[in-house]
């Protein structure tokens, strides 16, 4: 009896002492689903709580006078250069001498350059006479003339207000050489928090560039005519 008893007592101690160890492996194994929808949760929650990245883009301005009467060879705005560190789809200001930010939120909706190149056409032809000026890629007649705009700086300073410094050169067709160029520094005032408004102070001096460069043409087209008749 004593032998029966004993064997009793090792099953019911073995069955209670199976069942606590079951007990405590169900009750971690149900924590984990629990952990793990927290974590998911934090990270909808910061997700959620990012700001939506907002698009910019360069927008042609119309002209204050009248387009110049200029006759001559058409031009096409061959190439824009933009420094690497400008050159990029975030929105680049200056908060420091020699010191950038890039926002992650604010960006350009093309690439800047390309941008640059296509509004700046759009200027010029908004100046100069019909036919007067190509677009990108529209085919090139000989004896066409080839604008090229270095850009050194085109950004806002710590100031807000954007800041232009660079040069263009106009090579004739089949030439190494530029029949005319200028250097430009222009800026114009905007907000240093705001976005919106440093792109539409960008899209005004693309404007006043525009104007500089017609005249010159303009002017050197009407002198040429003045020489030959």
């Amino acid at each position: 009896m004593s032998g029966i008893a004993r064997d009793v007592g090792c099953r019911g101690g073995c069955r209670g002492g199976c069942r606590g160890g079951g007990g405590r492996r169900r009750r971690r194994e149900a924590r984990w689903p629990l952990a793990v929808a927290a974590a998911l949760s934090a990270l909808l929650t910061a997700c959620g709580s990012s700001p939506p990245v907002q698009f910019f883009t360069l927008e042609p301005v119309h002209p204050v006078a009248a387009p110049a009467r200029a006759a001559g060879h058409p031009i096409q705005v061959a190439a824009v250069h933009i420094p690497a560190a400008l050159d990029r789809q975030e929105m680049v200001r200056e908060t420091a001498p020699a010191r950038l930010a890039l926002s992650d939120e604010h960006r350009w909706g093309a690439p800047f350059a390309e941008m640059t190149r296509r509004v700046l056409t759009l200027d010029l032809a908004e100046r100069l006479p019909p036919g007067a000026v190509l677009f990108p890629n529209e085919p090139v007649p000989p004896r066409a003339n080839q604008l090229v705009v270095e850009i050194l700086d085109f950004s806002a300073d710590p100031s807000g207000t954007v800041v232009f410094d660079g040069g263009w050169s106009l090579v004739p067709s089949g030439s190494d050489t530029a029949a005319m160029g200028r250097h430009v520094h222009l800026s114009a005032p905007a907000s240093p928090t705001d976005y919106a408004a440093q792109a539409r102070a960008m899209s005004q001096i693309l404007g006043q560039l525009a104007d500089r460069i017609a005249a010159s043409v303009a002017a050197t087209e009407g002198s040429n005519g003045s020489g030959h008749s």
